[in-house]
């Protein structure tokens, strides 16, 4: 047990290192709640791992739908939780300076639902397609299907840059497909499917209604807040604003210094990088943390792999 103890401190150790490196100042309010969230979750689950993950047969046909909101914010391991939370922290920082952090909260947030349906969906056609109900069994966990969404997002406001795929640039529009594509292969417990799922909804945000249909909602949201807020001063109650001003609560507006978030992001990417080369120089023999979408009938058969360290 002591063994297993020493990796738990071990990843949350790494994932504190990160924050300090990036300054908790730095950190826009939303990602940091989110991170935060997820660490919650992680020392202290909502509920076993195997009745969190998401899977056609304990979702759908079993209809535990919590599954879809407990799946994104619970992870396999320490170093499940570190890697997905590094990855997350540098794509929120960029991604909450610009759209302002309440919208940020509110794209996370159905994201995470979006992308366990989009994943029952995937599933549940393949499983008629090839008859194979293997496809229906595979339970997923993790949020770097909602980090695939937030990257195609990403990349597609700086649609002219590079991303730098194993040492070779890749064009942003074509990033995340070779990511996918090199995640599977080189990792080989995680589910392609859950990282596919997550890739169609940032597209369907970028490219397809996903993005109208949220400003629909909030509208009416603030539209009855606001209607609310009125009815409540007209009875004598005097407030300072009654509308709600998603630019008034962004964390950083758009005319920072766009200097400065550059600055940033690239020490941010430095650390995290040195971080990483650390610890692959220290044990070559461990295999590539799970991403979203961890095959658990695996991860069981890793236990057991480890179980031999915890004596």
């Amino acid at each position: 047990m002591r063994g297993r103890q020493r990796r738990l401190q071990l990843g949350l150790l790494l994932l504190a290192t990160q924050l300090y490196q990036a300054g908790l100042n730095n950190i826009p309010p939303a990602t940091l709640a989110v991170l935060g969230l997820n660490v919650y979750l992680f020392l202290f689950p909502a509920a076993p791992l195997m009745e969190t993950c998401v899977s056609v047969q304990e979702t759908y046909r079993l209809r535990d739908w919590r599954r879809l909101l407990l799946s994104p914010v619970h992870h396999a391991d320490d170093l499940h939780l570190y890697f997905n939370m590094v990855s997350f922290l540098v794509k929120g920082i960029r991604l909450e300076r610009r759209l302002g952090s309440a919208w940020f909260f509110y794209m996370v947030s159905v994201f995470s639902l979006l992308v366990g349906v989009v994943y029952l969906g995937l599933e549940a056609a393949l499983t008629e397609l090839t008859h194979d109900q293997s496809h229906s069994m595979d339970c997923v966990v993790g949020f770097s299907g909602v980090i695939f969404a937030l990257k195609v997002l990403s990349n597609h406001y700086h649609r002219g840059g590079v991303t730098y795929v194993l040492g070779y640039p890749v064009s942003n529009c074509y990033a995340s497909w070779v990511e996918l594509v090199l995640i599977h292969i080189t990792a080989p417990g995680t589910s392609l499917i859950g990282h596919l799922s997550g890739i169609l909804v940032g597209l369907l945000y970028t490219t397809g209604p996903l993005e109208k249909m949220m400003k629909i909602c909030a509208a009416w949201v603030t539209a009855s807040t606001f209607t609310s807020s009125s009815a409540f001063a007209s009875s004598g109650y005097s407030g300072t604003n009654g509308g709600y001003s998603r630019r008034s609560h962004a964390y950083t507006t758009a005319d920072s210094s766009h200097a400065r978030e550059v600055m940033e992001e690239e020490e941010l990417a430095a650390a995290i990088r040195n971080s990483l080369n650390d610890r692959g120089r220290r044990s070559q023999r461990e295999a590539p943390p799970p991403a979203y979408g961890f095959r658990l009938s695996e991860e069981e058969l890793r236990w057991r792999r480890l179980r031999r360290f915890d004596s």
